[in-house]
């Protein structure tokens, strides 16, 4: 039988990482349809070539074979393992892990080969990480404040945005190509959705802000216009509509996997007030 958890990263990775995961496919292939969320992705089939996915700005559409068990790490955005290229250039690309750390990846595999459960394999791919990011901040000071900023619920100007960061509009989205991988509009595109899907899946009630409640609300909570905004930029970033991605039900998505522990680093944020810019 097919399955999919998610759960919190070790304390240790938490700055750096969004969520990982563990997926089992049953008798039959599995058609995954991977959605952008603004960070890159290692998946790790057990017994077989890891793969770090870059920052992807549509779905992506991937047959997993029967029987297949692959432990996961998605990244916040803004946030990287040891890469030896600039975010960029790894866009709506997969790429074998050992072209990317060498040797490093062998032993990994190896070991994670090994391991009794996934939960074991897990726990050695995020042990490899810790010691990875043990070293110094490979993150941008800037970027990560440019992401704080444009997460979902009170939208910001661009223009503004690089003011308050003493930067050109031009030198925000030049380091945001490097270190995230798309540029601030297409970013704050992808956090609007995401933080949609936050609230969605945990059940929330709209707010009412301009009288509108369900599918319609929640929208206007997470920054859209209005719903055919939100139906709009669903099509672009999943090419399924709201009910067809979420199979009409909005406490869960249409493929039956919980997604919570992914999205609550976007609900502790609902509550902040605006960055003033």
């Amino acid at each position: 039988m097919e399955s999919y958890v998610e759960r919190p990263p070790v304390p240790e990775l938490a700055r750096a990482v969004r969520t990982v995961w563990i997926q089992r496919t049953g008798v039959t292939a599995y058609v995954q349809r991977h959605l952008p969320t603004g960070g890159v992705e290692i998946h790790f089939p057990i017994g077989g070539p890891p793969q770090l996915v870059g920052p992807l700005t549509g779905p992506e559409i991937e047959v997993i074979p029967a029987h297949a068990t692959i432990v996961g790490v998605r990244f916040r955005p803004g946030t990287a393992p040891p890469l030896p290229a600039v975010l960029d250039d790894l866009v709506d690309q997969r790429l074998g892990l050992a072209d990317l750390w060498g040797r490093a990846v062998d032993r990994l595999v190896a070991a994670m080969a090994t391991a009794l459960t996934p939960e074991r394999a897990l726990m050695l791919l995020q042990a490899h990480l810790r010691r990875e990011f043990r070293g110094p901040t490979r993150t941008d000071p800037v970027v990560v404040e440019a992401v704080r900023a444009l997460m979902p619920w009170h939208p910001v100007n661009i223009d503004a945005l690089a003011g308050h960061l003493a930067l050109s509009a031009s030198q925000l989205r030049r380091r945001c190509l490097h270190a995230v991988g798309m540029s601030p509009k297409v970013l704050q595109r992808t956090l609007r959705f995401q933080g949609f899907l936050a609230l969605a899946q945990a059940g929330a009630t709209a707010s009412g802000r301009r009288g509108a409640d369900g599918t319609a609300g929640l929208a206007i909570d997470a920054g859209y216009a209005d719903q055919a905004h939100l139906s709009r930029e669903c099509l672009r970033l999943t090419g399924l509509t709201p009910r067809g991605l979420l199979g009409g039900d909005l406490d869960r998505c249409a493929c039956g996997h919980d997604h919570a522990a992914s999205y609550q680093p976007f609900l502790v944020t609902r509550g902040r007030p605006p960055l003033r810019v």
